[in-house]
């Protein structure tokens, strides 16, 4: 490797660390126990990387003596000399091939599994977490914050061993030829180390500087380029304010990176002139020493072969305690996410949902979403200190019981609770005391699995992915045929739209289903409910984004598809509760009113004031 390379490589390392600092010993012994779990591999890539950097120090030392052979005049010599270096060279090179090979594998095993860790466990995650946690700061613990990590068993160990057998080897060699020489060129290596930390620090402020820009130029695209932030910009007529916006922070960003160039370009430059003045000072001196006898022509090639070996793990090494610290932080930051404890958790022995019709039952429930500090972590939300107060009571000692086939209905105002009840029907949250149970088992000991196949949700905000229209409904059932899916969408009333589609079931939706009406997106939703044939319907404002026309349709699919089903169904349009077995009018986070659509009324008290307001125009 050339000094000018060497260099290079010192500014480059020193502007991705990160500042150095202590880490625990649990974080290292989490380390230590993926290690072992590759320490057959591990080992064969260490002793490969100790092996390179011996062969590496060979070349040197046989090409000194190589000169020597040509100035002796012995031909036979040369030739076998060379012969051995070429032989040494292919030996490097098979040798680098392989150990490139056990790192590549390495690293990307390690990057494999803690993506798949965190991923897995982060679907395990509470709703609540998903709702605190900035998307882009948890997505890049699986990508920046795993790659920092991988970084630690394909570059930093093996540098660190490899890189202290080629000190000491070389070292070791020089002196064994003259000291004298040898001590004289190290003087200037404080000239070539000690300016890597100083420029790498400010390098390391510019690139923190772009990164934060460029972070917000991606966040200002990505919300204006989804197809609601876009109408958005349109309809206020700002685009011009916009681009002027976006054009400050990338200029910002050009002059970061025109400065950063020059600073890297004069670090080099400066680099390369100390290393070409310590081979000036080895051929001036070893020359004098030569003349005087003291040493051969080959003894001053191989000191200088030797001094450009040196200086590359020696840089390396002094900065060896700040990669192994950004390696670490970068597996802090993983374990960090791995060690919260989803809220919702599979009980030992838990057992499937029992056979047959279901019955819903509420017994006492009390219920307060969880504090900040229960399920999020104050990096993912880009805040200092995560508040850690406890969400307030919002269901207040619940009961009611819905029986097998029947269709309960919750009414009330915005905020009074019917929409979290639904979620602890489909066990999206834990209660805080009494009990959920599904057909008379506590939900909390049934399996996930059983709970997600018995219960069927349809939100008011039927996600969609961008993904194929058959991708997204065979969410529900992933075995669903093709005849399957049609018949789920002419009960859902979109069969001839879809027959009508060019590309058919293979139509991409769009980002969140924006190629389709607020209506066809929710239509397809419940498609997707009746794909999955759950036994146990909630429908959760189902019907609140469509017209009138399109209302009546679905509600035809709907009540065909709730026939023999039990239903907790929550609408603030009388088409969908008047026809409900029962009634449940829930104010405060408590059930103030129950019975059927007569008999409320009858009873001119809550329902009845609702059924004034917000049901009589439906």
């Amino acid at each position: 490797m050339s000094m000018e390379s060497v260099a290079w490589s010192a500014v480059w390392r020193s502007s991705v660390q990160q500042q150095g600092r202590a880490f625990s010993r649990d974080t290292v012994r989490r380390v230590l126990a993926l290690a072992r779990e590759r320490s057959g591999r591990l080992g064969v890539f260490v002793a490969g990387s100790v092996l390179a950097a011996v062969l590496a120090v060979a070349t040197p030392v046989l090409a000194g003596r190589a000169v020597d052979a040509v100035t002796a005049g012995d031909g036979d010599l040369v030739v076998r000399l060379a012969l051995l270096i070429a032989a040494v060279a292919l030996a490097e090179a098979a040798l680098g091939l392989g150990v490139r090979w056990l790192s590549a594998t390495l690293g990307e095993d390690l990057i494999l599994d803690l993506r798949r860790r965190v991923f897995d466990h982060v679907q395990r995650m509470p709703v609540a977490f998903f709702t605190r946690t900035r998307t882009g700061a948890l997505v890049s613990r699986l990508n920046s914050d795993v790659l920092g990590a991988q970084r630690a068993f394909s570059g930093t160990l093996s540098g660190i061993v490899s890189n202290v057998v080629a000190v000491a080897l070389t070292a070791a060699v020089m002196v064994g030829i003259s000291w004298q020489v040898t001590a004289l060129a190290l003087v200037l290596l404080p000239v070539f180390v000690l300016p890597v930390r100083r420029v790498g620090r400010r390098l390391a402020a510019l690139s923190r500087d772009a990164a934060q820009l460029n972070a917000a130029m991606t966040n200002q695209s990505t919300e204006r380029f989804s197809a609601p932030g876009a109408t958005l910009v349109k309809l206020f007529g700002r685009p011009e304010e916009e681009s002027r916006a976006f054009a400050a922070a990338a200029r910002r960003v050009r002059d970061i990176g025109v400065r950063t160039a020059m600073l890297q370009t004069v670090f080099v430059t400066a680099l390369t002139l100390v290393s070409a003045l310590a081979l000036a000072l080895v051929y001036g001196v070893g020359g004098l020493a030569a003349v005087a006898g003291q040493l051969d022509a080959g003894s001053i090639v191989t000191l200088a072969l030797l001094l450009t070996r040196l200086y590359a793990p020696l840089t390396a090494l002094a900065s060896a305690r700040t990669d192994l610290s950004s390696a670490m932080v970068s597996f802090e930051r993983v374990f960090e996410v791995l060690d919260l404890e989803p809220a919702v958790k599979e009980r030992p022995g838990a057992v499937p949902a029992p056979a047959g019709p279901l019955s819903v039952e509420f017994d006492g429930v009390s219920f307060a979403y969880p504090s900040a500090t229960e399920v999020s972590l104050a990096s993912l939300e880009d805040v200092a200190v995560l508040d850690p107060r406890g969400g307030a009571t919002v269901l207040h000692d619940v009961s009611f019981r819905v029986e097998p086939g029947q269709v309960v209905a919750l009414v009330g105002s915005s905020g009074a609770g019917k929409s979290t009840l639904a979620s602890l029907v489909a066990r999206l949250y834990d209660v805080g005391s009494g009990a959920v149970r599904l057909g008379g088992v506590d939900v909390r000991d049934l399996t996930a699995e059983s709970v997600r196949r018995s219960v069927g949700v349809v939100t008011q905000d039927g996600h969609l992915f961008h993904e194929s229209l058959r991708a997204n409904l065979r969410l529900a059932a992933p075995d669903a045929t093709d005849a399957e899916i049609h018949e789920a969408l002419r009960r859902a009333r979109l069969g001839e739209l879809v027959a009508a589609l060019p590309d058919g079931l293979d139509t991409v939706v769009g980002e969140r289903g924006y190629r389709f009406s607020g209506g066809e997106r929710q239509r397809l939703t419940i498609a997707r409910l009746l794909l999955a044939h759950p036994r146990v319907v909630v429908l959760d404002e189902a019907t609140a984004s469509l017209d009138s026309d399109s209302e009546a349709r679905v509600q035809e699919a709907l009540d065909e598809a709730l026939e023999g089903r039990t239903a907790l169904v929550i609408a603030h349009r009388l088409s969908t509760v008047r026809g409900a077995d029962q009634i449940l009018v829930v104010e405060g986070g408590r059930i103030v009113e129950r019975g059927t659509h007569a008999e409320l009324l009858a009873l001119g008290g809550r329902y009845a004031e609702l059924h004034a307001t917000q049901f009589a125009t439906a």
